[in-house]
């Protein structure tokens, strides 16, 4: 069996000065507006205008994350010095920052290195320098974690000039939740299971400074989470719900942050092909990504109260599967007749949501790794909101806009609820064949919030990537940890 391996941490430090030649690589931004920064000045004046003359023969690409790697014919230089292009326009943009400082950090992780100086902050407002800071702390975490040979190394100390130490602390922290979440989802189901995940949730709760609450299975069983058990009925790995609290706004009602958290699903009876199972570790992102926002809440310190629960089961297959046409009592007292085992994930959501709602918050938003629909109405890149409260969307789509991450409305029109109605139960867990299928799972959730604001978040395009970007490696993305956390301050 794997053990789980330690999250990458480089030491962070702030500097005064970027120009110390003792460091391993100096990073430093090349506007296309021909604006120098102070240390692209230094740099350019201690080699006698050298970086003038590669600019004039277009050696040097400014273009916003084209990475220029340059060897400095100067004693006092660094070893190499990284120039990457921050484009046009982008000197206010928290995503630039972030993915610029991303893309930095992963263009130098082939060597170890023990010291890498970023002075980017020179070429940023301060509004974006946590933003930053945080791109290059998560550029951190790759897929590549059991490489018995690694060919991606940490740097052991990342030092920032230009910015000032509370924006490198909370840039920090987010950089970190991020790490968190995408580690979480990009391990293996035989290392992250409900009981597993349970336990690192109680570690960060630890270490964070957040309560915490684990319910197993009899806990599920005397709390009448029928749900939620039916699913995890066929895996020897009983489910669990965890439930987070940070308290930091006094009398106030919380908000509440709710995560699918189906560690693999296999789609049970309704069995998946295999091609289509490869990447079912990832099922649990919503989980992940609630864990990971209440680390970044509590060590911010964040005024206000939230919750994060997460619904957590293994949909495997064995003689205890639920099965096709069972007709299943819910915790709030709504019945799901079952016609298909591979929407487990709404099934999971039901009991926790209902869970949640009892916690009277002031507004709820659930992320899901929910369904194939949403993939095919928005692809890859795009989380699909749907929701009873205009003005919580609005707020939520707000901040995904200033974190560069993208997310679209579906309609909630009250002719899809007759789509989810059973002739036998309540409620049904599928649609219409395939018509509307992201909405129609919506409109199953819609049933257990009652009349809390509420968001739901399909994000089974962006949560998991199948290939690389500058900025980013394959796999697990931490998508929407930046938004809601954005958004939970706002």
């Amino acid at each position: 069996m794997l053990e789980s391996l330690p999250l990458p941490s480089p030491h962070v430090n702030r500097l005064t000065d970027a120009s110390d030649a003792t460091t391993d690589v100096l990073i430093v931004g090349v506007s296309a507006k021909q604006e120098s920064s102070a240390t692209l000045d230094r740099l350019n004046k201690a080699g006698d205008g050298w970086i003038d003359r590669l600019r004039n023969r277009n050696t040097i690409s400014s273009k916003r994350g084209k990475v220029n790697k340059l060897i400095p014919a100067v004693s006092d230089a660094p070893p190499v010095v990284l120039l990457i292009g921050t484009g046009d326009d982008t000197r206010n943009s928290r995503v630039a920052a972030f993915e610029i400082a991303a893309t930095a950090i992963r263009a130098i992780n082939n060597n170890s290195l023990a010291r890498v100086d970023i002075a980017l902050g020179e070429d940023f407002d301060p509004t974006t320098h946590d933003a930053l800071v945080a791109g290059a702390i998560s550029a951190c975490e790759n897929l590549a974690i059991y490489h018995s040979d690694p060919s991606v190394h940490v740097p052991e100390a990342i030092h920032f000039s230009g910015i000032s130490q509370d924006a490198i602390d909370r840039g920090q922290i987010i950089g970190q939740a991020i790490i968190q979440t995408r580690r979480l989802v990009n391990e293996p189901a035989g290392v992250i299971y409900p009981e597993s995940f349970a336990a690192r949730a109680s570690e960060v709760a630890e270490k964070s400074g957040l309560s915490i609450e684990v319910w197993d299975e009899k806990k599920l069983e005397a709390e009448g989470c029928r749900a939620i058990l039916a699913v995890g009925a066929g895996s020897a790995r009983p489910p669990r719900i965890v439930i987070l609290r940070h308290q930091g706004g006094g009398d106030e009602a919380p908000l509440a942050i709710v995560g699918k958290g189906v560690t693999f699903d296999s789609g049970g009876l309704s069995i998946k092909p295999g091609d289509g199972m490869v990447d079912m570790k990832c099922d649990m992102a919503g989980a992940a990504t609630v864990l990971g926002v209440m680390q970044a809440v509590a060590q911010l310190g964040v005024k206000r109260n939230v919750i994060g629960v997460c619904g957590l089961a293994e949909n495997m297959i064995s003689g205890t599967s639920y099965k096709l046409g069972d007709v299943i009592k819910t915790r709030n007292g709504k019945t799901i007749e079952i016609l298909n085992t591979d929407a487990e994930g709404r099934v999971v959501l039901a009991d926790t949501l209902d869970v949640t709602v009892e916690n009277a918050p002031s507004s709820i938003v659930d992320l899901a790794t929910l369904t194939g629909a949403c993939m095919v109405a928005l692809g890859m890149e795009v989380a699909g909101l749907m929701t009873n409260n205009q003005p919580l969307c609005d707020a939520v789509s707000q901040a995904a806009n200033e974190e560069g991450e993208p997310v679209w409305q579906l309609p909630m029109f009250d002719l899809y609820d007759e789509k989810v109605k059973s002739k036998v139960a309540d409620i049904k867990n599928v649609g219409e064949g395939r018509w509307g299928g992201a909405i129609t799972a919506a409109k199953f959730l819609e049933n257990f919030v009652g009349d809390t604001p509420w968001l739901h978040i399909d994000i089974a395009g962006p949560a998991f990537n199948d290939s690389s970007k500058p900025h980013r490696d394959a796999g697990a993305s931490g998508v929407m940890v930046r938004t809601l956390l954005n958004w939970v301050q706002s």
